[in-house]
């Protein structure tokens, strides 16, 4: 816990998420955390810091460096009737499991007809903003939005990143939490009457009247600055948190754009393809005629994430970008 300016105590992102792995072990002998540096060194970005003491090796458990046997080990030990979290250390990585998630986890309850639900939740970092070179600055949680039979979180605020995990680890299916990298040392205040989320909405993080600002984990503090710039301009930015990735709130996206008449969606991942493309389409299938201008995107250059930090920034969707692009469709 840090301070605040009044001395209280704030919450960063990273103790939020360890609170609620806590929470978890604590709750229900059947949840086990397991990943590589997950126990004696406190987990590659210090969330699992102190459980393994907490709870001995068992429930903490350490893996050799290959994401397939361990993502496989937890698929099998979920259909076994346990509650596996386990931690693939970066989303770049994920890429060496993509066959156990996709063609195991996502599909094993079809295919057993019914007979073999997989309760797993899957954490990794994604994002980039933190000077680790293009193959460890990825945004690939649209690819994994795109595959049926997960869900796909990506938990943005001190909230929920506290209490996204009982409702995913309550969840038949299987669920990814993608965690984003600039967000760990991020601090605030945790609503203690805050409870768990429900997974099925986004979030209106700042009501507006003028324009819709669509965006979802490490891009939001991004976009409420943005949001803040053109209040000062004299325009009035709807926020809106995506925050579950698949399946998409889609009342929530079309019901802010039918309230703004205007659309920028932000994403971290490249334009083509991208989850900010299928937003886009959404919102023009279903409410084409509320729009007053094209929706616009602000997403990555289309380039291996550079290591150069002049070079990362410009790489990557920032505030003034997106004030440029709500300028675009407001004026």
């Amino acid at each position: 816990m840090g301070n605040g300016p009044a001395g209280e105590a704030k919450t960063t992102y990273r103790e939020a998420l360890r609170e609620a792995l806590r929470e978890a072990l604590d709750a229900d002998e059947r949840v086990f955390l397991m990943g590589e540096d997950v126990g004696r060194y406190g987990g590659c970005f210090g969330v699992s810091l102190g459980l393994l003491e907490e709870f001995g090796p068992k429930r903490i458990r350490d893996t050799p460096l290959s994401e397939s046997a361990f993502v496989g080990a937890g698929i099998g030990a979920a259909m076994a009737g346990l509650r596996p979290i386990v931690e693939i250390m970066t989303v770049n990585f994920s890429l060496l499991a993509l066959d156990q998630i996709l063609n195991n986890a996502a599909t094993v309850l079809h295919m057993s007809g019914g007979q073999f639900p997989v309760p797993l939740v899957i954490r990794m970092t994604t994002g980039a903003g933190r000077q680790l070179a293009a193959q460890h600055s990825h945004s690939l949680e649209g690819w994994y939005a795109h595959i049926p039979g997960i869900r796909v979180l990506a938990p943005a605020t001190i909230e929920d990143a506290r209490h996204m995990l009982a409702p995913a680890l309550a969840d038949p299916d299987p669920v990814l939490i993608f965690e984003h990298g600039t967000l760990y040392s991020a601090s605030g205040d945790l609503d203690p009457a805050a409870g768990p989320v429900d997974l099925d909405t986004a979030s209106v993080r700042r009501p507006g009247t003028d324009i819709s600002l669509i965006t979802y984990g490490g891009c939001l503090p991004k976009a409420m600055a943005a949001a803040d710039t053109l209040a000062a301009d004299g325009i009035s930015a709807e926020v809106v948190d995506l925050r579950t990735l698949r399946p998409l709130d889609d009342a929530t996206i079309t019901g802010s754009v039918a309230r703004t008449h205007r659309a920028v969606v932000v994403d971290e991942a490249w334009r083509s393809g991208s989850l900010a493309a299928e937003v886009s389409s959404r919102i023009t299938e279903q409410v084409f005629y509320e729009l007053d201008a094209p929706v616009e995107r602000v997403c990555s250059a289309e380039v291996p994430i550079p290591y150069a930090r002049q070079l990362e920034e410009a790489a990557l969707p920032q505030a003034v970008d997106i004030v440029k692009a709500a300028h675009r469709a407001v004026d």
